[in-house]
């Protein structure tokens, strides 16, 4: 018995990473929706309490209240929200090792962009994670005062260059990831050096007696917010990777920025809507910026389809084709180093199952170019418009 131990590896800290996320992303946004929701107490309220909020949920009743200093009778034990934080960021960066480092040459290094090494294309991404977060931090720092408009906007910007950047030197897949990473590196930072923290010393100060300084909460409340509106982009990015018409477009870069700005202006106008501020222009902004991303994507996606009266396209050369570029991973019995079993069970031995697997070989081949993985057999681009004729020349023929 022979066990391929990196796919069972890989699905276990997937699934960790998916559940951390979706713990530490509910906690975010409960707590922004909580701070948003306050109303002042009726009638006298306790000292200190800045508002409140009653719910109900599961058969229960929930009151709840905001202190902007210590209560009297402050308990021992607190609840602390950082360990979701902690665990989604160790386990993205557990996947961002075991499948685009581990594997670069087949997933993160796109020898048609840049030829590197593996160890070369790992200090890189890392590389480019470390900056990511000293920039975001050092602009926070820089406009504290200036409020949350200027370091969002910069911090936007350098993303955007970012990520033309990445898609310039890496696979499509693996730039968007570590767009993604980038993101999340930045988010899980705000948590570890900069809110919990602040927040431990507001509350020594508090235990204490004394009165905390005004900027560790300012500071800790930014990137709270900061980190609320990160959210969305970066779960578009996670499932990005099953959209080739996205991450293989020439453009992606530019669909890529046009989509997050899209769910940053959504998430402010819930946001607003939580402080009983309603600005349906934003929403429909938001909607019309997405819908205007689409339209971009399918009016500069720089495929040409098989032009009326061409010769048709014979099967055996697509057959010499799929046994060039394809075969070794997709066959009952793969012949490449890294797979025991056809991926995604995918086999492409017999031409029906060719014919069966043809609108799926057209998105990862043609329109996401994800395949060959890491374009390892180079694959040249008229080899797959050759596919994409005899794809749409098979959908004709479906068709009559």
């Amino acid at each position: 018995m022979e066990i391929d131990l990196l796919p069972w590896a890989s699905l276990a800290v997937r699934w960790l990473h998916l559940i951390a996320g979706i713990a530490w992303i509910g906690s975010s946004f409960y707590f922004v929706w909580l701070d948003n929701s306050l109303r002042p107490e009726p009638g006298e309220p306790d000292e200190g309490v800045a508002g409140g909020l009653w719910a109900v949920h599961g058969g229960g009743f929930y009151h709840k209240k905001k202190y902007l200093i210590a209560p009297k009778n402050l308990p021992s034990e607190l609840h602390w929200f950082k360990w979701e934080a902690y665990v989604t960021w160790l386990s993205g960066i557990g996947l961002l090792i075991l499948i685009y480092y581990w594997q670069a040459d087949l997933y993160l290094i796109d020898p048609s962009r840049m030829k590197m090494s593996q160890l070369a294309a790992t200090g890189l991404g890392l590389g480019f994670l470390s900056i990511g977060w000293l920039f975001y931090d050092g602009i926070c720092r820089l406009s504290a005062k200036s409020g949350n408009m200027v370091s969002g906007l910069l911090w936007f910007g350098f993303l955007v260059g970012s990520t033309y950047a990445l898609t310039r030197v890496f696979s499509d897949r693996g730039a968007f990831l570590h767009v993604g990473a980038m993101i999340g590196t930045a988010m899980v930072a705000n948590v570890f050096v900069v809110i919990i923290p602040n927040q431990k010393k507001v509350v020594a100060s508090m235990l204490a007696g004394e009165t905390p300084a005004a900027y560790l909460g300012q500071m800790a409340k930014q990137r709270s917010v900061h980190n609320n509106y990160m959210t969305l982009p970066v779960l578009l990015i996670m499932i990005s990777t099953h959209y080739p018409n996205l991450t293989g477009h020439p453009l992606n870069w530019l669909l890529l920025s046009l989509l997050c700005l899209s769910a940053v202006i959504i998430r402010h106008f819930f946001n607003l809507r939580h402080k009983d501020k309603v600005v349906y222009p934003m929403l429909i902004g938001g909607m019309a910026i997405f819908v205007a991303t689409m339209v971009l994507a399918a009016a500069t996606d720089g495929r040409s389809s098989r032009a009326a009266g061409s010769p048709e396209i014979a099967f055996s050369e697509v057959r010499q084709l799929i046994d060039t570029h394809c075969i070794a991973c997709h066959s009952a019995t793969p012949t490449h180093e890294a797979f025991f079993e056809p991926p995604m069970g995918v086999m492409l031995d017999e031409r029906s199952e060719i014919e069966r697997f043809a609108l799926g070989i057209y998105d990862q081949v043609v329109v996401g170019k994800m395949m060959p993985l890491g374009n390892e057999t180079e694959m040249t681009e008229a080899e797959r418009q050759i596919l994409a004729n005899w794809i749409d020349q098979l959908s004709g023929a479906a068709d009559d």
